[in-house]
Protein backbone atom coordinates (compact mmCIF):
# COMPACT_ATOMS: atom_id res chain seq x y z
CA UNK A 1 0.00 0.00 0.00
CA UNK A 2 1.19 3.87 -0.62
CA UNK A 3 2.80 5.47 1.73
CA UNK A 4 1.34 8.51 2.66
CA UNK A 5 2.68 11.39 4.68
CA UNK A 6 0.58 13.01 7.09
CA UNK A 7 3.34 15.47 8.65
CA UNK A 8 2.90 19.55 8.46
CA UNK A 9 5.69 21.09 7.30
CA UNK A 10 7.00 23.44 9.05
CA UNK A 11 7.33 26.61 8.74
CA UNK A 12 10.62 28.74 7.28
CA UNK A 13 13.39 28.56 9.57
CA UNK A 14 13.13 32.10 10.64
CA UNK A 15 9.91 31.70 12.06
CA UNK A 16 7.78 28.86 13.45
CA UNK A 17 10.61 26.22 12.73
CA UNK A 18 13.27 28.37 14.46
CA UNK A 19 10.91 27.86 18.08
CA UNK A 20 11.05 24.31 17.87
CA UNK A 21 14.41 23.67 18.66
CA UNK A 22 14.18 26.03 22.01
CA UNK A 23 13.87 25.20 25.19
CA UNK A 24 10.88 25.89 28.27
CA UNK A 25 13.23 28.29 29.09
CA UNK A 26 13.00 30.62 26.09
CA UNK A 27 9.08 30.51 26.64
CA UNK A 28 9.00 34.57 26.66
CA UNK A 29 11.01 34.81 23.60
CA UNK A 30 8.72 32.71 21.94
CA UNK A 31 6.12 35.00 23.16
CA UNK A 32 7.42 37.91 22.19
CA UNK A 33 8.30 36.32 18.50
CA UNK A 34 4.30 35.17 18.52
CA UNK A 35 3.35 38.98 19.15
CA UNK A 36 5.13 40.29 16.08
CA UNK A 37 4.57 37.29 14.18
CA UNK A 38 0.53 37.43 15.05
CA UNK A 39 0.88 41.38 14.20
CA UNK A 40 2.47 40.73 10.44
CA UNK A 41 -0.29 37.84 9.71
CA UNK A 42 -3.25 40.50 10.81
CA UNK A 43 -1.77 42.89 8.32
CA UNK A 44 -2.04 40.32 5.58
CA UNK A 45 1.75 38.74 5.38
CA UNK A 46 0.99 35.23 3.80
CA UNK A 47 4.47 33.96 5.30
CA UNK A 48 3.64 35.07 8.63
CA UNK A 49 -0.72 33.67 8.56
CA UNK A 50 1.23 30.10 7.98
CA UNK A 51 3.80 30.83 10.62
CA UNK A 52 1.35 31.48 12.68
CA UNK A 53 -1.20 28.52 11.85
CA UNK A 54 1.78 26.39 12.64
CA UNK A 55 2.40 27.81 15.68
CA UNK A 56 -0.98 27.17 17.08
CA UNK A 57 -0.99 23.20 15.16
CA UNK A 58 2.43 22.32 17.21
CA UNK A 59 1.23 24.70 20.38
CA UNK A 60 4.88 26.05 19.99
CA UNK A 61 5.18 29.42 22.56
CA UNK A 62 1.15 29.56 22.47
CA UNK A 63 -1.84 26.91 23.06
CA UNK A 64 -2.17 24.89 21.14
CA UNK A 65 -5.22 24.89 18.59
CA UNK A 66 -5.96 22.78 15.59
CA UNK A 67 -9.23 25.25 14.67
CA UNK A 68 -7.15 28.44 15.14
CA UNK A 69 -4.22 26.62 12.91
CA UNK A 70 -6.91 26.23 9.88
CA UNK A 71 -8.08 29.78 10.28
CA UNK A 72 -4.98 31.01 9.41
CA UNK A 73 -3.54 28.30 7.20
CA UNK A 74 -6.71 28.84 4.91
CA UNK A 75 -5.68 32.96 5.13
CA UNK A 76 -1.66 31.84 3.83
CA UNK A 77 -3.05 29.25 1.47
CA UNK A 78 -5.96 31.40 -0.35
CA UNK A 79 -2.85 33.63 -0.95
CA UNK A 80 -1.32 31.21 -2.39
CA UNK A 81 1.41 30.10 -0.19
CA UNK A 82 2.11 26.37 -1.16
CA UNK A 83 3.36 25.59 2.41
CA UNK A 84 -0.11 26.72 3.80
CA UNK A 85 -2.08 24.81 1.24
CA UNK A 86 -0.32 21.76 1.48
CA UNK A 87 -0.67 22.17 5.41
CA UNK A 88 -4.35 22.95 5.09
CA UNK A 89 -4.69 19.93 3.04
CA UNK A 90 -2.96 17.63 6.02
CA UNK A 91 -5.39 19.11 8.28
CA UNK A 92 -8.76 18.15 5.86
CA UNK A 93 -6.91 14.62 5.48
CA UNK A 94 -6.60 14.54 9.18
CA UNK A 95 -9.70 15.87 10.22
CA UNK A 96 -7.60 18.13 12.39
CA UNK A 97 -9.79 21.44 13.47
CA UNK A 98 -12.31 20.38 10.56
CA UNK A 99 -14.36 17.89 9.48
CA UNK A 100 -12.69 15.01 7.75
CA UNK A 101 -12.55 15.70 4.00
CA UNK A 102 -10.53 13.91 1.58
CA UNK A 103 -11.66 15.93 -1.55
CA UNK A 104 -10.82 19.24 0.22
CA UNK A 105 -7.95 17.60 1.01
CA UNK A 106 -7.19 17.09 -2.75
CA UNK A 107 -7.90 20.50 -3.27
CA UNK A 108 -5.16 22.13 -1.56
CA UNK A 109 -2.76 19.39 -1.95
CA UNK A 110 -3.67 20.25 -5.89
CA UNK A 111 -2.95 23.64 -5.79
CA UNK A 112 0.33 23.60 -4.16
CA UNK A 113 1.66 20.60 -6.44
CA UNK A 114 0.65 22.69 -9.27
CA UNK A 115 3.29 24.66 -7.55
CA UNK A 116 5.75 22.08 -7.45
CA UNK A 117 5.43 21.20 -3.73
CA UNK A 118 7.10 18.13 -3.34
CA UNK A 119 4.98 17.05 -0.34
CA UNK A 120 1.87 18.48 -1.67
CA UNK A 121 2.36 15.98 -4.57
CA UNK A 122 3.29 12.84 -3.15
CA UNK A 123 0.06 12.85 -0.40
CA UNK A 124 -1.72 14.12 -4.41
CA UNK A 125 -0.48 10.74 -5.42
CA UNK A 126 -1.30 8.81 -2.20
CA UNK A 127 -4.99 10.27 -2.68
CA UNK A 128 -5.90 8.75 -6.67
CA UNK A 129 -3.97 5.61 -5.75
CA UNK A 130 -6.25 5.37 -2.75
CA UNK A 131 -9.28 6.89 -4.54
CA UNK A 132 -9.74 9.16 -1.34
CA UNK A 133 -11.51 12.34 -2.20
CA UNK A 134 -10.41 11.55 -5.73
CA UNK A 135 -11.61 8.92 -8.19
CA UNK A 136 -8.86 6.18 -8.14
CA UNK A 137 -6.38 6.62 -10.97
CA UNK A 138 -3.46 4.70 -11.02
CA UNK A 139 -1.76 6.93 -13.65
CA UNK A 140 -2.79 10.37 -11.50
CA UNK A 141 -0.89 8.80 -8.80
CA UNK A 142 1.76 7.45 -10.65
CA UNK A 143 2.18 11.35 -12.15
CA UNK A 144 2.08 12.66 -9.04
CA UNK A 145 4.60 10.27 -7.52
CA UNK A 146 6.88 10.51 -10.14
CA UNK A 147 7.02 14.62 -9.73
CA UNK A 148 7.24 14.30 -5.98
CA UNK A 149 10.42 11.31 -6.78
CA UNK A 150 12.32 13.35 -8.98
CA UNK A 151 12.38 16.57 -6.52
CA UNK A 152 13.83 13.58 -3.75
CA UNK A 153 11.02 13.24 -1.96
CA UNK A 154 11.46 9.43 -0.39
CA UNK A 155 8.21 8.36 0.43
CA UNK A 156 7.02 9.09 -3.24
CA UNK A 157 10.85 7.05 -4.36
CA UNK A 158 9.35 4.07 -2.45
CA UNK A 159 5.82 4.40 -3.80
CA UNK A 160 7.29 4.62 -7.32
CA UNK A 161 9.40 1.67 -6.85
CA UNK A 162 6.08 -0.44 -5.05
CA UNK A 163 4.82 0.28 -8.44
CA UNK A 164 7.25 -1.07 -10.87
CA UNK A 165 7.90 -3.79 -8.75
CA UNK A 166 4.22 -4.60 -8.89
CA UNK A 167 3.42 -3.48 -12.38
CA UNK A 168 0.60 -1.40 -11.22
CA UNK A 169 -0.25 1.46 -13.38
CA UNK A 170 3.33 1.60 -15.18
CA UNK A 171 5.38 -1.81 -17.03
CA UNK A 172 6.56 -3.90 -14.45
CA UNK A 173 10.56 -3.48 -14.07
CA UNK A 174 12.40 -4.92 -11.38
CA UNK A 175 15.34 -2.50 -12.00
CA UNK A 176 13.39 0.56 -12.03
CA UNK A 177 12.16 -0.55 -8.40
CA UNK A 178 15.55 -1.11 -7.44
CA UNK A 179 16.73 2.00 -8.12
CA UNK A 180 13.61 3.61 -6.77
CA UNK A 181 13.83 1.60 -3.37
CA UNK A 182 17.95 2.79 -3.43
CA UNK A 183 17.51 6.15 -3.77
CA UNK A 184 14.63 6.02 -0.69
CA UNK A 185 16.54 3.49 1.51
CA UNK A 186 19.73 5.99 0.69
CA UNK A 187 17.66 8.95 2.54
CA UNK A 188 17.30 7.26 5.54
CA UNK A 189 13.84 6.00 4.27
CA UNK A 190 12.59 3.05 6.35
CA UNK A 191 10.32 0.92 4.18
CA UNK A 192 12.43 1.10 1.15
CA UNK A 193 15.58 -0.25 3.43
CA UNK A 194 13.54 -3.07 4.34
CA UNK A 195 12.48 -3.78 0.90
CA UNK A 196 15.91 -3.67 0.34
CA UNK A 197 17.30 -6.31 2.91
CA UNK A 198 14.36 -8.50 1.57
CA UNK A 199 15.46 -8.14 -1.93
CA UNK A 200 19.30 -8.99 -0.90
CA UNK A 201 18.16 -11.76 1.10
CA UNK A 202 16.38 -13.48 -1.91
CA UNK A 203 18.19 -12.54 -4.78
CA UNK A 204 15.71 -10.61 -6.06
CA UNK A 205 17.28 -8.11 -8.37
CA UNK A 206 20.24 -8.13 -7.13
CA UNK A 207 22.85 -10.90 -6.21
CA UNK A 208 22.08 -12.96 -3.04
CA UNK A 209 23.94 -10.94 -0.01
CA UNK A 210 23.53 -11.73 3.16
CA UNK A 211 25.37 -9.16 4.38
CA UNK A 212 24.04 -6.48 2.46
CA UNK A 213 20.33 -7.60 3.53
CA UNK A 214 21.27 -7.40 7.36
CA UNK A 215 22.89 -3.93 6.68
CA UNK A 216 19.50 -2.81 5.43
CA UNK A 217 17.59 -4.53 7.79
CA UNK A 218 19.44 -2.98 10.92
CA UNK A 219 18.94 0.78 9.42
CA UNK A 220 15.00 0.52 8.87
CA UNK A 221 14.79 -1.38 12.86
CA UNK A 222 16.89 1.41 14.10
CA UNK A 223 14.58 3.70 12.93
CA UNK A 224 11.33 1.81 14.40
CA UNK A 225 10.09 -0.17 11.92
CA UNK A 226 8.59 -3.15 12.93
CA UNK A 227 8.31 -5.52 9.93
CA UNK A 228 12.13 -5.00 10.31
CA UNK A 229 12.88 -5.29 13.70
CA UNK A 230 10.76 -8.44 13.65
CA UNK A 231 12.95 -9.78 10.91
CA UNK A 232 15.99 -8.48 12.59
CA UNK A 233 14.40 -10.29 15.94
CA UNK A 234 13.96 -13.67 13.74
CA UNK A 235 17.47 -14.00 12.51
CA UNK A 236 18.70 -14.04 15.87
CA UNK A 237 16.20 -16.22 17.39
CA UNK A 238 17.46 -18.83 14.20
CA UNK A 239 20.76 -17.72 14.09
CA UNK A 240 20.40 -16.93 10.52
CA UNK A 241 23.37 -15.26 9.11
CA UNK A 242 24.18 -13.87 12.03
CA UNK A 243 25.18 -16.04 15.76
CA UNK A 244 21.90 -17.45 17.84
CA UNK A 245 21.61 -14.64 20.39
CA UNK A 246 18.04 -14.91 22.17
CA UNK A 247 18.57 -11.60 24.24
CA UNK A 248 19.29 -10.28 21.03
CA UNK A 249 16.05 -11.57 19.37
CA UNK A 250 14.15 -10.55 22.63
CA UNK A 251 15.14 -7.11 22.24
CA UNK A 252 14.08 -6.76 18.50
CA UNK A 253 10.78 -8.89 18.72
CA UNK A 254 10.33 -6.38 22.22
CA UNK A 255 10.49 -3.30 20.29
CA UNK A 256 8.46 -4.48 17.49
CA UNK A 257 5.96 -6.12 19.96
CA UNK A 258 5.55 -3.00 21.52
CA UNK A 259 4.48 -1.55 18.27
CA UNK A 260 1.65 -3.60 18.48
CA UNK A 261 3.55 -6.13 16.02
CA UNK A 262 1.88 -9.15 16.30
CA UNK A 263 4.36 -12.38 15.00
CA UNK A 264 6.77 -10.39 17.24
CA UNK A 265 4.46 -10.71 20.26
CA UNK A 266 3.62 -14.58 19.52
CA UNK A 267 7.43 -15.21 19.05
CA UNK A 268 8.03 -13.61 22.54
CA UNK A 269 5.67 -15.48 23.91
CA UNK A 270 7.32 -18.83 22.57
CA UNK A 271 10.57 -17.75 23.77
CA UNK A 272 8.73 -17.43 27.38
CA UNK A 273 7.17 -19.86 27.07
CA UNK A 274 10.13 -22.72 26.71
CA UNK A 275 12.66 -20.62 28.39
CA UNK A 276 15.86 -22.67 28.81
CA UNK A 277 14.36 -25.93 27.39
CA UNK A 278 13.69 -24.31 24.05
CA UNK A 279 17.60 -23.36 23.93
CA UNK A 280 17.01 -19.53 24.79
CA UNK A 281 19.20 -18.62 27.49
CA UNK A 282 16.15 -17.25 29.45
CA UNK A 283 14.54 -17.79 32.39
CA UNK A 284 10.80 -19.20 31.89
CA UNK A 285 8.24 -17.02 32.42
CA UNK A 286 4.70 -18.45 31.97
CA UNK A 287 2.97 -14.82 33.39
CA UNK A 288 5.20 -13.51 30.76
CA UNK A 289 3.97 -15.39 28.04
CA UNK A 290 0.99 -14.93 28.66
CA UNK A 291 0.58 -11.78 28.39
CA UNK A 292 2.29 -11.69 25.12
CA UNK A 293 0.05 -14.34 23.90
CA UNK A 294 -2.84 -12.39 24.77
CA UNK A 295 -1.57 -9.18 22.87
CA UNK A 296 -1.09 -10.81 20.25
CA UNK A 297 -4.01 -13.66 20.07
CA UNK A 298 -6.22 -10.02 20.90
CA UNK A 299 -4.67 -8.42 17.19
CA UNK A 300 -6.12 -11.83 15.38
CA UNK A 301 -2.80 -13.86 15.64
CA UNK A 302 -4.29 -17.05 14.72
CA UNK A 303 -1.25 -19.01 16.16
CA UNK A 304 -1.55 -16.94 19.43
CA UNK A 305 -5.52 -17.59 19.82
CA UNK A 306 -4.89 -21.09 19.50
CA UNK A 307 -1.94 -21.07 22.43
CA UNK A 308 -4.22 -19.08 24.30
CA UNK A 309 -7.20 -21.52 23.77
CA UNK A 310 -4.24 -24.04 24.49
CA UNK A 311 -3.84 -22.78 28.28
CA UNK A 312 -7.48 -22.16 29.15
CA UNK A 313 -8.11 -25.73 27.88
CA UNK A 314 -5.31 -27.54 30.34
CA UNK A 315 -5.46 -24.33 33.07
CA UNK A 316 -1.26 -23.28 32.02
CA UNK A 317 -1.35 -19.84 34.24
CA UNK A 318 -5.06 -19.01 33.74
CA UNK A 319 -7.97 -21.42 35.62
CA UNK A 320 -9.17 -24.21 33.65
CA UNK A 321 -12.05 -23.05 31.14
CA UNK A 322 -12.96 -24.75 28.19
CA UNK A 323 -15.44 -22.34 27.20
CA UNK A 324 -13.04 -19.60 26.76
CA UNK A 325 -10.83 -22.33 25.06
CA UNK A 326 -13.31 -23.25 22.48
CA UNK A 327 -14.09 -19.15 21.86
CA UNK A 328 -10.11 -18.70 21.39
CA UNK A 329 -10.09 -21.50 18.95
CA UNK A 330 -12.89 -20.53 17.27
CA UNK A 331 -11.41 -17.60 16.41
CA UNK A 332 -8.38 -19.13 15.31
CA UNK A 333 -10.50 -21.92 13.47
CA UNK A 334 -11.85 -19.54 11.72
CA UNK A 335 -9.08 -17.66 10.09
CA UNK A 336 -8.09 -21.20 8.83
CA UNK A 337 -5.12 -22.31 11.33
CA UNK A 338 -5.22 -26.44 11.25
CA UNK A 339 -4.14 -27.20 14.81
CA UNK A 340 -6.98 -24.31 15.86
CA UNK A 341 -9.87 -26.21 14.06
CA UNK A 342 -8.72 -30.11 15.34
CA UNK A 343 -8.64 -28.40 18.81
CA UNK A 344 -12.22 -26.87 18.24
CA UNK A 345 -13.44 -30.09 17.18
CA UNK A 346 -11.87 -32.12 20.11
CA UNK A 347 -14.20 -30.05 22.30
CA UNK A 348 -17.34 -30.27 20.20
CA UNK A 349 -16.54 -34.15 20.10
CA UNK A 350 -16.95 -34.19 24.10
CA UNK A 351 -19.44 -31.23 24.81
CA UNK A 352 -16.49 -30.11 26.79
CA UNK A 353 -16.81 -25.99 26.82
CA UNK A 354 -19.51 -26.42 24.33
CA UNK A 355 -22.07 -28.00 23.22
CA UNK A 356 -21.80 -31.62 22.13
CA UNK A 357 -22.16 -31.69 18.06
CA UNK A 358 -20.08 -34.99 16.65
CA UNK A 359 -21.62 -33.18 13.43
CA UNK A 360 -19.66 -30.21 13.91
CA UNK A 361 -16.50 -31.50 14.99
CA UNK A 362 -16.25 -33.64 11.98
CA UNK A 363 -16.58 -30.73 10.29
CA UNK A 364 -13.47 -28.82 11.44
CA UNK A 365 -11.64 -32.09 11.50
CA UNK A 366 -12.19 -32.29 7.70
CA UNK A 367 -11.09 -28.71 7.55
CA UNK A 368 -7.58 -29.32 9.51
CA UNK A 369 -7.65 -32.61 7.53
CA UNK A 370 -7.39 -31.12 3.96
CA UNK A 371 -5.34 -28.77 5.05
CA UNK A 372 -2.70 -31.89 6.11
CA UNK A 373 -3.22 -31.79 9.85
CA UNK A 374 -2.43 -35.63 11.06
CA UNK A 375 -4.12 -36.11 13.99
CA UNK A 376 -7.34 -34.54 12.06
CA UNK A 377 -6.50 -36.58 8.82
CA UNK A 378 -6.05 -40.22 11.49
CA UNK A 379 -9.26 -38.97 13.66
CA UNK A 380 -10.90 -38.82 10.86
CA UNK A 381 -10.63 -42.06 9.24
CA UNK A 382 -11.53 -43.37 12.67
CA UNK A 383 -14.63 -41.30 12.71
CA UNK A 384 -15.70 -43.25 8.93
CA UNK A 385 -14.90 -46.22 10.20
CA UNK A 386 -16.85 -46.44 13.71
CA UNK A 387 -19.69 -44.55 11.95
CA UNK A 388 -19.39 -41.20 14.56
CA UNK A 389 -20.98 -38.17 13.21
CA UNK A 390 -20.54 -39.32 9.88
CA UNK A 391 -22.63 -42.18 8.15
CA UNK A 392 -20.38 -45.33 8.16
CA UNK A 393 -18.05 -45.61 4.79
CA UNK A 394 -14.97 -47.76 4.71
CA UNK A 395 -13.52 -46.38 1.78
CA UNK A 396 -13.32 -42.84 3.07
CA UNK A 397 -12.14 -44.45 6.17
CA UNK A 398 -9.31 -45.76 4.40
CA UNK A 399 -8.52 -42.64 2.44
CA UNK A 400 -8.01 -40.68 5.46
CA UNK A 401 -6.04 -43.11 6.97
CA UNK A 402 -3.52 -43.41 4.07
CA UNK A 403 -3.32 -39.46 4.05
CA UNK A 404 -1.83 -39.49 7.45
CA UNK A 405 0.16 -43.10 6.96
CA UNK A 406 1.97 -41.09 3.97
CA UNK A 407 3.20 -38.89 6.71
CA UNK A 408 4.60 -41.76 8.93
CA UNK A 409 2.20 -41.96 11.37
CA UNK A 410 2.13 -45.05 12.88
CA UNK A 411 -1.00 -45.65 14.00
CA UNK A 412 -2.21 -44.64 11.00
CA UNK A 413 0.14 -47.12 8.96
CA UNK A 414 -1.28 -49.77 11.39
CA UNK A 415 -4.59 -48.65 10.94
CA UNK A 416 -4.45 -49.33 7.00
CA UNK A 417 -2.50 -52.42 7.08
CA UNK A 418 -5.73 -53.24 9.97
CA UNK A 419 -8.43 -52.31 7.33
CA UNK A 420 -7.02 -54.17 4.08
CA UNK A 421 -7.13 -57.35 6.19
CA UNK A 422 -10.72 -56.49 7.15
CA UNK A 423 -12.21 -55.37 3.79
CA UNK A 424 -13.15 -58.15 1.03
CA UNK A 425 -11.61 -56.59 -1.45
CA UNK A 426 -8.25 -56.05 0.78
CA UNK A 427 -5.41 -56.55 0.12
CA UNK A 428 -2.97 -58.66 2.42
CA UNK A 429 0.01 -58.01 0.76
CA UNK A 430 -0.43 -54.20 0.81
CA UNK A 431 -1.37 -54.73 4.86
CA UNK A 432 1.75 -56.46 5.61
CA UNK A 433 3.93 -53.58 3.77
CA UNK A 434 2.15 -51.07 5.94
CA UNK A 435 2.51 -53.46 9.50
CA UNK A 436 6.18 -53.01 8.44
CA UNK A 437 5.99 -49.28 8.16
CA UNK A 438 4.04 -49.04 11.64
CA UNK A 439 6.56 -51.99 13.41
CA UNK A 440 9.73 -50.15 11.91
CA UNK A 441 8.56 -47.84 14.59
CA UNK A 442 7.80 -49.25 17.51
CA UNK A 443 4.48 -49.84 16.96
CA UNK A 444 3.42 -52.84 19.50
CA UNK A 445 0.27 -53.86 17.57
CA UNK A 446 1.51 -53.67 14.23
CA UNK A 447 4.99 -55.47 15.98
CA UNK A 448 2.32 -58.60 16.63
CA UNK A 449 0.67 -58.45 14.00
CA UNK A 450 3.44 -59.11 11.81
CA UNK A 451 4.03 -61.76 14.43
CA UNK A 452 0.98 -63.49 13.78
CA UNK A 453 1.65 -63.16 9.76
CA UNK A 454 4.71 -64.63 10.13
CA UNK A 455 3.16 -67.24 12.21
CA UNK A 456 0.46 -67.97 9.80
CA UNK A 457 2.02 -67.24 6.87
CA UNK A 458 -0.87 -64.51 5.64
CA UNK A 459 0.37 -62.33 3.55
CA UNK A 460 3.91 -63.31 3.51
CA UNK A 461 6.20 -67.03 3.50
CA UNK A 462 5.65 -68.61 6.65
CA UNK A 463 8.83 -67.44 8.64
CA UNK A 464 9.21 -68.60 12.83
CA UNK A 465 12.53 -67.22 13.19
CA UNK A 466 10.51 -63.59 11.82
CA UNK A 467 7.51 -64.02 14.02
CA UNK A 468 9.75 -64.90 17.04
CA UNK A 469 11.54 -61.54 16.32
CA UNK A 470 8.46 -59.41 15.71
CA UNK A 471 6.62 -61.52 18.81
CA UNK A 472 9.49 -60.21 21.16
CA UNK A 473 9.33 -56.34 19.92
CA UNK A 474 5.88 -56.25 20.78
CA UNK A 475 6.17 -58.33 24.39
CA UNK A 476 8.99 -56.33 25.13
CA UNK A 477 6.40 -53.33 25.14
CA UNK A 478 4.21 -55.20 27.18
CA UNK A 479 1.89 -56.69 24.66
CA UNK A 480 0.05 -59.38 26.56
CA UNK A 481 -0.81 -62.20 23.71
CA UNK A 482 2.77 -61.32 21.80
CA UNK A 483 3.84 -62.40 25.20
CA UNK A 484 2.04 -65.57 25.64
CA UNK A 485 2.88 -66.40 21.57
CA UNK A 486 6.40 -65.46 22.80
CA UNK A 487 6.21 -68.23 25.69
CA UNK A 488 4.60 -71.18 23.72
CA UNK A 489 7.19 -70.68 20.83
CA UNK A 490 10.26 -70.79 23.34
CA UNK A 491 8.97 -73.56 25.15
CA UNK A 492 8.25 -75.61 21.36
CA UNK A 493 11.79 -74.50 20.12
CA UNK A 494 9.79 -72.83 17.24
CA UNK A 495 11.67 -69.78 15.68
CA UNK A 496 14.35 -69.89 18.40
CA UNK A 497 15.96 -72.39 20.14
CA UNK A 498 14.34 -74.43 23.42
CA UNK A 499 14.79 -72.29 26.78
CA UNK A 500 11.76 -73.44 29.11
CA UNK A 501 13.02 -70.54 31.41
CA UNK A 502 12.73 -67.97 29.05
CA UNK A 503 9.18 -69.72 28.13
CA UNK A 504 8.22 -69.76 31.96
CA UNK A 505 8.97 -65.90 32.20
CA UNK A 506 7.05 -64.37 29.77
CA UNK A 507 3.90 -67.12 30.12
CA UNK A 508 3.89 -65.69 33.77
CA UNK A 509 3.75 -61.80 32.14
CA UNK A 510 1.17 -62.79 29.66
CA UNK A 511 -1.27 -64.71 32.67
CA UNK A 512 0.04 -61.98 35.22
CA UNK A 513 -1.94 -59.38 32.13
CA UNK A 514 -4.84 -61.67 31.91
CA UNK A 515 -4.41 -64.04 29.37
CA UNK A 516 -6.42 -66.98 30.06
CA UNK A 517 -4.35 -69.43 28.53
CA UNK A 518 -1.57 -68.89 30.06
CA UNK A 519 -1.95 -70.78 33.15
CA UNK A 520 -2.55 -73.72 31.89
CA UNK A 521 0.70 -73.69 29.32
CA UNK A 522 2.56 -72.13 32.40
CA UNK A 523 1.76 -75.24 34.42
CA UNK A 524 2.92 -77.88 31.94
CA UNK A 525 5.88 -76.31 31.21
CA UNK A 526 6.62 -76.11 34.71
CA UNK A 527 6.57 -79.62 34.94
CA UNK A 528 9.58 -80.12 32.91
CA UNK A 529 11.76 -77.98 34.53
CA UNK A 530 14.26 -78.11 36.98
CA UNK A 531 14.16 -77.01 40.31
CA UNK A 532 17.39 -74.83 39.07
CA UNK A 533 15.46 -73.32 35.99
CA UNK A 534 12.44 -72.57 37.68
CA UNK A 535 14.32 -70.35 40.23
CA UNK A 536 16.27 -68.84 37.44
CA UNK A 537 12.80 -67.86 35.62
CA UNK A 538 11.59 -66.23 39.03
CA UNK A 539 14.97 -64.13 39.07
CA UNK A 540 14.03 -63.36 35.56
CA UNK A 541 10.37 -62.27 36.20
CA UNK A 542 11.36 -60.38 39.04
CA UNK A 543 14.02 -58.20 37.20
Amino acid sequence: MPDAPLRASAAPADSAAHFAARSAAHSAAHSAEFLRVKAQAERGVAQAQHSLGFMYASGQGVPKSDELAVAWYRMAAAAGLAQAQYNLGVMFQKGQGVEQDFGQAAHWYGRAADQGYAPAQYNLGWLYAKGHGVTSDVGRALHWFSQAADQGEPGAQHNLGMMFETGKGVAQDQEAALRWYRRAAEQGYARSQYNLGLRYEAGQGVARDAREALAWMRKAAEQGHAPAQFNLGLRYDKGQDVEQDSRQAILWYGRAGEQGHASSQFNLALIYDSGDSGGHGVARDEALALAWYRRAAEQGHAGAQNSLGMRHEHGQGVAVDAAQAAAWYRRAAEQGLPAAQYHLGQLLDAGNGVGQDPAEATGWYRKAAEQGHLRAQFDLGLRFEAGNGVEQDSAQALAWYRRAAGQDYAPAQYMVGALLDRLENGDPFEATDWFHKAADQKHALAQFELGLRYDCGKGVERDYEAAHFWYLCAARQGHARAQFNLGVMYAAGQGAQRDLVEAYAWLHRAGAAGVAPASAYLTKVARRMEAHQLSQAERLISA
